[in-house]
């Protein structure tokens, strides 16, 4: 099976597995009970989500640990953390943090 192939057989198996993940509570003509831990859990997904996507993405330099101390990341982690502890939201710890970012990366090169 050549490469093209197998590409497309791929998108097109993910393609169905994910409508039919996502439409799964759309097809019954009634609301599917749900147990109380599982409403819980589902709560809380989304945060969980975000954080696996994220905190490697700030701890680790090209899936290792960091040999220097000279990465932009954790300062401007720092000034966006302290942003929100001061006025929390989501535009300012953005803003923050990326006006802390952006001088280090390009400017300093770190």
């Amino acid at each position: 099976m050549n490469d093209t192939l197998s590409t497309t057989l791929t998108i097109l198996g993910l393609a169905a597995v994910t409508l039919v993940t996502r439409g799964f509570f759309l097809f019954p003509d009634r609301e599917l009970p749900l147990p109380a831990w599982l409403m819980r859990g589902l709560k809380v997904a989304p945060l969980a989500a975000l954080t696996a996507v994220v905190v490697p993405e700030i701890v680790l330099r090209n899936g290792a640990w960091p040999t220097s101390w000279h990465d932009a990341r954790w300062p401007a982690v720092a000034v966006a953390t302290l942003w929100y502890l001061w006025r929390p939201g989501v535009l300012g710890p953005l803003i923050a943090g990326l006006a802390a970012y952006l001088p280090l990366h390009l400017v300093w090169g770190w």
